[in-house]
Order: C-alpha cells, then structure tokens, then sequence
C-alpha cells in the first residue's frame, strides 16, 4: 500500500521527459539551421544580383 501512496516522478517519467527534451533540442537546432541557411541563401542571391547589375552598369554605362 506504501508504493500506491508514492509521489513524484517514475523512472518512466524521467526517461519520457529526457527524450522529449533532447527531441526538442534537435528539432530547434534542426530549425536554426534552416532558417540559418534561407537567410545565407538570400544574402548570396542578392549579392550575386548586385554583381551583375554592377557589371552590366559597367559594361553597357560607357555608351555616354
């Protein structure tokens, strides 16, 4: 009857807890590194938009 009576966490608990917290550690490292990479992805789309249009300035600009 004293083991019904027992409070707290069951060494079931604890492990269902650790597993969710290690899933929700990868999955935000797993969300950080897409959002990180969208982000690079554009910057290096820009910057590749801004070398082009630098050169066709360049290039076609010297008609004047």
């Amino acid at each position: 009857m004293a083991d019904e009576e027992r409070s707290g966490l069951s060494l079931f608990d604890g492990v269902l807890i650790v597993g969710g917290g290690l899933i929700a550690v990868f999955v935000a490292f797993a969300l950080l590194s897409f959002i990180a990479g969208v982000v690079w992805f554009v910057i290096k789309v820009v910057v590749v938009i801004a070398l082009v249009a630098l050169v066709a300035k360049l290039v076609f600009g010297r008609k004047s």
